[in-house]
This record gives structure tokens, C-alpha cells and sequence, in this order.
């Protein structure tokens, strides 16, 4: 790259700086604006003359433009593209930021422009400095973090004077990440300034937290090794990377947090679609409706379950085996067909008759679970309903997809019941149903397939974060308060989809048994962990979504072996498995 390659940014006259970037892209300033203007660059020797002691700042580009015109990246050398092209030298003001980004007329992608400040030296610049204390100094890290997330909103609203005073307005207290708008006669202009040595501060279920730093959106996971690298440019070219592969895949820039990343997938649909006029479009909230005798807890939960092992289960066997289904959550958002619209409340007869021939439109229906002791169930398998009691008959409310389980018969799962032996006494059915996620899905599942056929272990984890991300924050309505998030909030949904989980694996255990003449001593939510001798295979042949894939396999020792075999209580069967896998973690 030469020097006449790069821009002189930061001395443009005022009139330059002022340009409206909603209109007018960065490719249209001229020779002639920055002619006489002082360089402030990091400007690169032509190609010939390039060698070992001064190399380019991207060795090779490593990723297409597919997100050039929609973010930038700024390090303590200089700013570039997430491509790597070389922009401008150090941004060591925050006014030289906010000419930065007037200049850049960056456009949306799913949400807003990003600007992402990589390396503790691109902080300090800007002065963004804090000092929380060390975390050797903390028992609590979620109180090493809260002070320090407070720090840097103090320091960022001390110091973004001069962005506010250019017209910029803060949506929200600044963070990690620090939400910007600027109005400029009919046009609102908004970007997001994305502090990547700061982003452990932001508290999210995302993130991992408990006393661990773990998944960080886009950035990866320290404990995983997907964290960018420590270097401030190998970081810059490894997040322009991540940002073009995103722009590509997902067709947006990453949000936030993984889960509005997948929100962001979804609105952008959405907007094509109402655009378009052809596909469902879902503008409202789905709240729960009011219902009589609500659970407690989860309206859908996911399994829990372990059980003492006998000795038929421990005959010849060598072998602790984790199964668990491919992309779960992900897979049954694809499948499913999901309700919508104003439910209406059906009482007595009524509900019952809302069951049709080709099974249950989408809603909720309470109907009385019978004991389990009085069905013909397999005893070594959790009950078909985790509100299902083993002596006595259980009122409760379930969505659609269990009501259908129930009913199919016990070989596939189910207790093979009749509508009148559920007793459905009242239902929510909703007016509108189809299959809301499926583009969503499908969105989602060839960028994860991407990402395996590439070994890109980075960005198969960011997609696994961005679905079980979105689907978990489906439930909680104070993720999604601005009104243009409000239709977000579906906590049917998410429980159909637990419940579809649920079943699906019900039924494969149920295969299992059948064929291999295996049942499970353990499961977690849509894992199921076996006893299994040398050479068996319990996993299901296809590399579909939503199955049964190994998950863990490791070997018994005679220590962990006599173990099972003593144990006396579910607390040593559940104490003797995660042991066992610790030690094939070790390995």
C-alpha cells in the first residue's frame, strides 16, 4: 500500500468533516479535500520495497469486503477495513473518532455501523483507561466486573465531550459498547463503538459468567481458544475476518451479545418480508396468556434425570458414552410450526374439540397427567412429561408439541394416551400458525455448516451461541422493552421448542433400547449418557440437525466401574459421570 492509498483524515477542513454520511460514501471524497492537509498515517512502502523489518499490516487480505462499507477497525497504529485496508494513521482523540466516523459513512447491516477499538493501546489513546483492581484481589469476579463496567461508563461519559458537542447523542449509558445517533436535518445517523478490551465487563448469560469468562459474542472465548489473538494486528485481521464472515453468512454484522445477533436475523427477514408482501411476518409479542393453575417454574422444562445403575446395565460393559442431538434447539426451530396472532381462550367440550385429525394447532392446553405407576412405561427411562408424577395425576398446562408426545404411542415415546384420558379441560389456541423461524433456520444452519466444513471452530461456537442465545432470551420480556424488539418476546415458542427436544430424544432412546438393548443412566437437557461396550455405536448415522451425535466417549477405569456398581444414590451416579469425563477432558 502506498502513501497516496490512504486518507489524511484528521486534518480535513470543516466543511469536509461535516459530510452527511447517510449520503455520501467514503469513496467520494477527493484527491483535492485532503491536498496540503498534513498525513497522520502509518502509510505503507510501495510493494517492491516492502521487506521482513516493515511489513504490511495484513499479510494477505484475509477475508473479502463484505462488511468494508459497514465496519471499521481501529488499533493503536493505525485504522483499517475489516478486509485490511490501511486507512489512517493513530485515532488518538476522541475528536479525531468523531471525525472518523462522520467521514466513514458507514451504512447499517442488520444493525447499526460498528467501529471496533481493538488493543488496550487504542483505549489509552482515547483515554480510556480503568483500573478495577486484580482479579487475585476478588473471591467474586462478578464484583471485579460490576466495578469495572461502572468505571468505564464514568470514564466514557468524562470523555465523550467532544462527540456530544459535534451533535452525537447516547442511546443508552455508555459501555463496552457505546450506542451513538446523530440527527442531520430528516436523516438520524446511529453507530456503535465497540470496546473489545472492555467487553468481558458487560454481564450477559451469553457471556458465560460464574466466576469464568467464557463466551464473548463474536470475539470467542478465552477458555475455549477461539479468543482473538493477544497482538493488537493479528487481533485487528482476525476480527475483520470475523466481521466479513458474519456479513456473509449471516448477512449482518454481529450485535452486542449472540442472542441479538439472532434477533438481528430475524428483523432483517422480517423487513424483506414486509417489503415484499410474501411470507409471515410476526410484528407483536406473544406473552403467555393468563392461565389458571400456571406452572411455577418452566411451562416446558428440560430433562433432568439420572438413575443407579443394576447389574444388567453393568454386565460387559466398558465405556461411558454422551450423546447427545446435533444443534438441538436450532433444528427444531426449523421444524416447528409456531402460533401467532390473539389466542382464544376455549373452555370444557370446546378445547377438546380444538384437537384436530392431523394433531394440535399450536397453543397451550391443561390437561391432567395420569401417575405414571398406572401406565405401561419403561422404568429405566425419566416420565414421558417432567410434570408427571409416578402416584398420583398431575393438572397442568402444555403446548402442543406435548400434547401430540403423549399421545403417540410408548414405543415412540409417549404414553399412547386418548384425548379423554388427559382430561383437557381449557386451551389457548392460536388463530395463526406456520413456520416463523424456518428462513431463520435455514439462515443459520448453512452458516454453521460453513463453518464445520472449514474447521472454523471460532465461528461454529459464535452460531451456537447466536440460536441458544436468542431462542433462552425468547422468554424474558425485559430483553426486548424498545418497541421495535417487542416482537421478540415469545415464550411459547421457546417452550415448544424445549418440548420438541425433549420428545425427539425420548423417542431415539426408545430406538436405542430396541435395537442395542441400552437405556440411559443419565440426561441433561437434550443429552443422553450410556453404558456401552468396546466397538457398539449408538449414534445415529446422518450428520442431520437434530441428531444423535457422540458427544463424549471415554473409557471406564475399574475404580470408576466399582464405583457405579456401589453406588447407592443418584448424587453418586451423577458425582462417578462427571469424574469420568473430567478425566477424558484431561486426556
Amino acid at each position: 500500500m502506498t502513501g497516496e492509498d490512504q486518507y489524511a483524515l484528521f486534518e480535513f477542513d470543516d466543511a469536509t468533516s461535516e459530510v452527511d454520511e447517510n449520503v455520501v460514501p467514503s469513496e467520494s471524497i477527493s484527491d483535492e479535500q485532503s491536498d496540503g492537509a498534513e498525513e497522520i498515517s502509518t502509510a505503507q512502502p510501495a510493494e517492491d520495497d516492502r521487506d521482513a523489518t516493515n511489513p504490511p499490516p495484513w499479510e494477505s487480505l484475509p477475508v473479502g469486503v463484505e462488511a468494508d462499507e459497514h465496519a471499521l477497525i481501529v488499533t493503536a497504529a493505525g485504522t483499517y477495513t475489516p478486509s485490511g485496508r490501511e486507512l489512517t494513521g493513530p485515532v488518538d482523540s476522541v475528536e479525531k473518532l468523531d471525525k472518523l466516523v462522520r467521514w466513514a459513512s458507514l451504512k447499517p447491516l442488520g444493525a447499526p455501523p460498528q467501529v471496533w477499538i481493538v488493543g488496550q493501546g487504542a483505549c489509552e489513546a482515547l483515554g480510556w483507561v480503568i483500573d478495577p483492581g486484580n482479579e487475585e484481589d476478588f473471591d467474586d469476579m462478578e464484583a471485579l466486573r460490576t466495578r469495572a463496567a461502572s468505571e468505564l461508563t464514568a470514564v466514557l461519559q468524562a470523555t465523550l465531550t467532544p462527540m456530544l458537542s459535534a451533535g452525537w447523542e447516547l442511546r443508552g449509558d455508555p459501555g463496552h459498547v457505546v450506542h451513538l445517533s446523530r440527527s442531520i436535518g430528516k436523516f438520524t445517523s446511529m453507530v456503535d463503538v465497540v470496546i473489545e478490551p472492555y467487553v468481558w465487563t458487560y454481564w450477559n448469560k451469553d457471556f458465560g459468567w460464574n466466576n469464568r469468562v467464557g463466551e464473548m459474542g463474536i470475539l470467542g472465548s478465552p477458555t475455549a481458544g477461539t479468543y482473538l489473538p493477544d497482538d493488537d494486528l493479528p487481533a485487528a485481521r482476525e476480527l475483520g475476518r470475523r466481521l466479513a464472515w458474519s456479513a456473509k453468512h449471516l448477512g449482518v454484522l454481529p450485535g452486542p451479545t449472540p442472542a441479538r445477533t439472532g434477533a438481528a436475523i430475524l428483523d432483517k427477514i422480517k423487513r424483506e418480508r414486509t417489503r415484499s408482501g410474501k411470507g409471515i411476518v410476526v410484528a407483536t409479542a406473544g406473552p403467555v396468556p393468563p392461565l389458571d393453575g400456571a406452572p411455577r417454574k418452566e411451562l416446558e422444562p428440560a430433562v433432568g434425570w439420572v438413575r443407579v445403575p443394576d447389574a444388567e446395565d453393568l454386565d460387559g460393559v466398558s465405556r461411558l458414552v454422551s450423546i447427545d442431538q446435533r444443534a438441538a434447539y436450532l433444528a427444531s426451530a426449523g421444524m416447528l410450526e409456531f402460533g401467532y396472532g390473539q389466542p382464544t381462550h376455549l373452555t370444557g367440550a370446546a378445547a377438546a374439540a380444538a384437537v384436530g385429525d392431523k394433531g394440535a394447532p399450536f397453543g397451550l392446553w391443561r390437561i391432567t397427567l395420569p401417575p405414571g405407576q398406572t401406565l405401561s412405561l419403561p422404568e429405566k427411562l425419566p416420565p414421558p412429561h417432567p410434570h408427571m408424577r409416578a402416584d398420583q395425576p398431575v393438572q397442568t398446562w402444555v403446548t402442543s408439541v406435548s400434547l401430540d408426545g403423549l399421545c403417540s404411542p410408548v414405543a415412540d415415546g409417549g404414553i399412547g394416551a386418548d384425548l379423554d384420558d388427559l382430561d383437557i379441560t381449557e386451551a389457548w389456541v392460536y388463530p395463526q400458525q406456520g413456520r416463523v423461524l424456518g428462513k431463520w433456520a435455514k439462515i443459520l444452519r448453512e452458516a454453521r455448516k460453513s463453518a464445520v466444513d472449514t474447521d472454523d471452530a471460532a465461528m461454529k461456537s459464535f452460531i451456537g451461541s447466536c440460536y441458544k442465545g436468542y431462542i433462552g432470551r425468547m422468554v424474558n420480556p425485559d430483553m426486548w422493552t424498545a418497541k421495535q424488539m417487542q416482537h421478540h418476546h415469545q415464550p411459547l415458542w421457546r417452550a415448544a421448542i424445549i418440548a420438541h427436544c425433549r420428545w425427539r430424544g425420548r423417542r431415539v432412546a426408545m430406538r436405542i433400547a430396541r435395537e442395542h438393548g441400552h437405556w440411559p443412566v443419565r440426561t441433561i437437557t437434550d443429552s443422553w449418557v450410556y453404558l456401552l461396550s468396546g466397538g457398539e455405536d449408538i449414534a445415529d448415522p446422518s450428520d442431520a440437525l437434530g441428531k444423535m451425535s457422540v458427544e463424549k466417549d471415554t473409557l471406564l477405569s475399574d475404580t470408576l466401574l466399582s464405583a457405579l456398581a456401589s453406588a447407592q444414590d443418584m448424587h453418586d451416579v451423577k458425582l462417578t459421570i462427571k469424574a469420568a469425563f473430567a478425566e477424558e477432558d484431561e486426556d
